[in-house]
């Protein structure tokens, strides 16, 4: 039998932090939740990411909930990633019902319904703030990263990007970027080269493909302007708590290309344009990605390896970053290796594969004496969750056995009349509504097409050298006129080669003398 008062103290001396923290849950051993023996979540180092995995139905998304409220009650703002529509419940308070209080009387505390305050953006045609960012912004490092492009390609792009720059064309939207790509493989080909070097058709062939492979994603409606600033991703709410931003992408499931190009375009522009922050007591937005396979789906090699860079370096920014999935696997070994906070609710064993998993999974947490870990991941119960996190020092804490705190936020979706509510009231809903088409390349280039057309048309008509024809000339230039000119000559000519005595067969007889 393991010590008890040992297990406690365990817990006790690793869950209990210097700089402000939040209780998630109690422990638990051999199934019994220890009283006064609370799990805390120390705010200095959730900017060192973390992963929250589960199957299906195991409480994967009320933990998210429960974390996203903690860090608001601590004014950290939170950028939540609703993939199945199911988040949007933390706007209204919770409702107390007999599994609540149950499972309070266990871990011990009062169970206080609370509301938390929203704003909700959209990606495409959903209700919320429209979330944008231009071409220009991606740059043509990550833009040919997201349509996995070849070094060739890569190098047409930035030459690309160099031109708009240098004549001083914004690339906005799609639009544009074909416009130029249009541009370059045929009018302006010879432009391009003169200054900037060789241009292969084929390569651009090819990446006009990829990019209407991205339009067909609806990639259209992401890119343009007004441009989302991050600045708006991090903002106070009036009573002093964190806002909860929630983008709402419930129709990006079937089309994780353009969903892993959002990711990383917000994670680029995160680390861009936030200053280094060093160590902070608590971070400036934490960013939680619910279904986060969706985001390595479809991603290429160079792709993974600019997600593992972003990640490595945006923590010091005081970013940090949640993936919430249902298998650990999903998340690559260099992405998961970065995560410091693990919470790991149940696995199901259905087949060889599954058990397999399970037991890579256990191989990611630290050895215990308490805990035959391979076994309780496929044993824990809806809401329990073997928990491990980074202590202030970046040492693991103690693998724990936790049942967590039911999140005091509804824990279903709003109706279409409450989010009415909350867009009604949002003060960002103005600034972003409608899509502005400002002159970009597009617009410049399809100018001066047209204006080199007309001046092709007019220096063609000066080198031809024709001018307005006097009467005479035009009557001259009369058919009918040529063809009565053509037969008089006819006929002078003959009568003078008869006059010579060489003209041609004479129309008298022939004589018999």
């Amino acid at each position: 039998m393991p010590d008890k008062n040992a297990f406690a103290q365990l817990i006790k001396d690793g869950y209990t932090f210097k700089g402000e923290s939040f209780r998630i849950g109690a422990a638990m051993l051999d199934g019994e939740v220890m009283k006064g023996a609370d799990i805390f979540l120390p705010l200095k180092t959730m900017n060192r990411h973390g992963l929250i995995a589960g199957a299906t139905g195991t409480g994967k998304t009320k933990t998210l909930q429960v974390l996203a409220e903690g860090l608001s009650d601590a004014s950290v703002p939170v950028l939540l990633m609703d993939i199945k529509g199911d988040l949007s419940g933390i706007a209204a308070a919770g409702t107390e019902n007999d599994k609540i209080k149950e499972r309070m009387e266990k871990i011990g505390g009062e169970y206080k319904p609370t509301a938390f305050p929203v704003e909700l953006l959209s990606l495409s045609n959903e209700k919320g703030v429209r979330l944008r960012a231009t071409v220009s912004e991606f740059g043509p490092i990550l833009l040919s990263k997201i349509l996995d492009l070849n070094d060739t390609q890569q190098g047409l792009v930035a030459m690309i990007f160099k031109y708009c720059d240098d004549n001083k064309m914004p690339l906005l939207d799609l639009k544009d970027f074909i416009k130029v790509l249009q541009y370059v493989s045929n009018e302006g080909k010879a432009e391009l080269e003169k200054s900037y070097g060789k241009i292969v058709t084929t390569s651009t062939g090819t990446i006009l493909r990829k990019v209407i492979e991205l339009q067909q994603q609806g990639a259209d409606v992401f890119f343009g302007e007004p441009s989302f600033e991050v600045d708006d991703l991090m903002r106070i709410a009036d009573d002093g708590r964190g806002m909860i931003s929630i983008v709402r992408v419930t129709d990006m499931q079937n089309r994780p290309k353009l969903f892993s190009t959002f990711m990383l375009q917000m994670l680029d522009e995160l680390y861009a344009t936030l200053p280094e922050a060093g160590d902070l007591d608590k971070p400036k937005l934490v960013m939680f990605i619910d279904e986060a396979h969706l985001v390595f789906q479809e991603a290429t090699d160079a792709l993974l390896q600019q997600i593992e860079t972003v990640i490595k370096l945006i923590r010091s920014k005081g970013v940090g970053i949640f993936f919430c999935t249902q298998n650990p696997q999903d998340v690559p070994a260099s992405v998961l290796s970065q995560l410091g906070l693990k919470v790991q609710h149940a696995l199901r064993a259905f087949t060889a594969a599954d058990r397999k998993t399970i037991k890579q999974a256990a191989q990611n947490y630290p050895e215990t004496e308490y805990y035959k870990t391979e076994d309780l991941l496929t044993q824990l119960g809806i809401g329990e969750a073997l928990v491990t996190m980074l202590n202030e020092k970046g040492i693991p804490t103690p693998l724990v056995d936790t049942m967590l705190v039911s999140p005091r936020s509804r824990m279903d979706v709003l109706t279409d009349g409450e989010i009415d509510n909350i867009i009604s009231h949002s003060k960002l809903i103005k600034k972003y509504a409608e899509a502005v088409d400002s002159q970009s390349a597009y617009e410049i280039l399809t100018a001066k097409l047209e204006e080199a057309a007309k001046r092709s048309e007019t220096e063609e008509k000066k080198s031809s050298g024709k001018q307005e024809k006097s009467t005479i000339e035009k009557v001259l230039d009369n058919s009918v006129t040529r063809q009565i000119g053509r037969t008089a000559a006819s006929v002078i000519t003959r009568s003078l080669l008869g006059a010579l005595g060489l003209g041609g067969r004479s129309s008298k007889k022939s004589s018999w003398f």
